[in-house]
């Protein structure tokens, strides 16, 4: 393994780097106080299409598409460095570049399994940033770590499908900008087990569809994003809209989340290195029982610890996007599952020792922990819990072991 980045990696990182600097976290406030000046919070600042059009302007633009005539054509080793630096702003940074989620592993499922008409129809739209998207596959009444609790339905009826399903944790729905879901549920429960779901795509338009409410994060709206309780009560769209075709929904998925998943992982190690400098930082400024918290014995454990952890996670990160660029998302599995175990581990470790160190002011407004803490915490739930990707290790170790013996 050679993570050795390329001249072209090396100028981009530049490049985005001088971006965040120059622009993004100047802007964290002002977007803040935008949205807090709307009548309502599901508004979208203007400062946000201003900094995409600068990062349109500087070639900073859809970064993340490998393999695709519509993307940049980096690989996931030369993207991750990117995405982490992007990262540590989760909230502004990803999106301005058209690299944030669900979008982007929305625009792979499209690039990858979804037809001409269906690309030109959505796919476009989104690489250009005029829309966004959500992805609806959790359920409130089932266990949905277990994807084969889905109970949503998909059934054909005639030249259209008809689908009905309360989903939850639809990350984007509440953004006015959301123009489409793409939907997971069964179009056949009585076919083998990963055959029985399927994956369409539903204009966010589209009669029977209703918002049924907004879901905080620890008190957090996400807004104008947000996470949405979403029913589907007899929704109607043509057949045309299935992606690659009936019974494919589990296969799609296991190609959507590989790549999701490394995206979370590369901003967790973006939001704990900013984490890490703010607690530096704030060590240095701060006195108390005669000299500077950053001389105190524990601060700099946790310092230590902290950056530990961070390169270990990174490499691990870095192996797994190599895997996958090597051998495909399928054979890297273990690796992906490894690091989404990882990287929102050590970042909401890590932060949790810069809120500490920042005392009061740690878990309040002035300092962008809380949140970022937040963030880290449900990632550890996003895409997969923990402890079933701990699960499925331990299933493929075993499988090795046993294979030698």
């Amino acid at each position: 393994m050679n993570f050795e980045y390329t001249d072209k990696v090396k100028r981009l990182q530049a490049e985005v780097t001088e971006f965040m600097e120059q622009y993004v976290y100047p802007a964290e406030k002002v977007y803040e106080q935008q949205l807090n000046e709307f009548p309502t919070r599901w508004q979208i600042p203007a400062i946000v299409d201003e900094l995409k059009e600068k990062a349109k302007e500087k070639g900073l633009w859809n970064l993340f598409l490998p393999d695709s005539k519509y993307g940049y054509g980096l690989t996931n080793l030369e993207f991750a460095p990117l995405m982490e630096i992007m990262g540590r702003s989760p909230y502004l940074g990803p999106e301005v570049f058209n690299c944030s989620a669900p979008d982007t592993g929305n625009m792979e499922v499209i690039d990858r399994y979804g037809t001409e008409e269906q690309k030109e129809q959505w796919l476009v739209p989104l690489l250009e940033g005029k829309i966004r998207s959500a992805f609806a596959m959790t359920e409130p009444l089932v266990a949905s770590s277990d994807a084969r609790n889905i109970q949503s339905s998909i059934v054909r009826d005639g030249d259209e499908y008809v689908i009905n399903g309360r989903k939850w944790w639809t990350s984007g729905a509440p953004d006015p900008r959301c123009k489409v879901f793409i939907f997971m549920g069964k179009t056949d429960p009585t076919a083998p087990t990963y055959e029985q779901q399927s994956m369409i795509l539903v204009p966010a338009d589209s009669p029977g569809i209703t918002i049924v409410r907004n879901l905080n994060v620890y008190g957090f709206d996400d807004a104008p994003h947000g996470h949405g309780e979403v029913l589907f009560e007899n929704v109607r769209v043509p057949v045309s809209n299935i992606l690659w075709g009936e019974g494919k929904g589990f296969a799609i998925a296991q190609g959507r989340l590989g790549p999701g998943r490394i995206h979370h992982c590369m901003r967790m190690i973006g939001l704990a290195e900013r984490a890490l400098e703010l607690m530096i930082k704030r060590a240095q400024e701060r006195v108390a029982f005669g000299g500077t918290l950053v001389d105190k014995g524990v601060i700099r454990q946790w310092i230590a610890d902290s950056r530990i952890e961070i390169d270990q996670a990174r490499l691990l990160t870095l192996k797994a996007a190599d895997m996958m660029d090597k051998v495909g998302n399928k054979e890297a599995k273990k690796e992906i599952a490894m690091i989404k175990v990882v990287a929102p581990e050590v970042a909401t470790k890590v932060i949790d020792r810069a809120i500490q160190v920042h005392g009061g002011g740690g878990v309040s407004q002035e300092f962008p922990l809380a949140r970022h803490w937040t963030y880290a915490r449900i990632v550890r739930l996003a895409d997969g819990p923990n402890e079933v990707h701990r699960e499925a290790i331990a299933k493929q170790e075993v499988r090795q072991f046993s294979s030698k013996q």
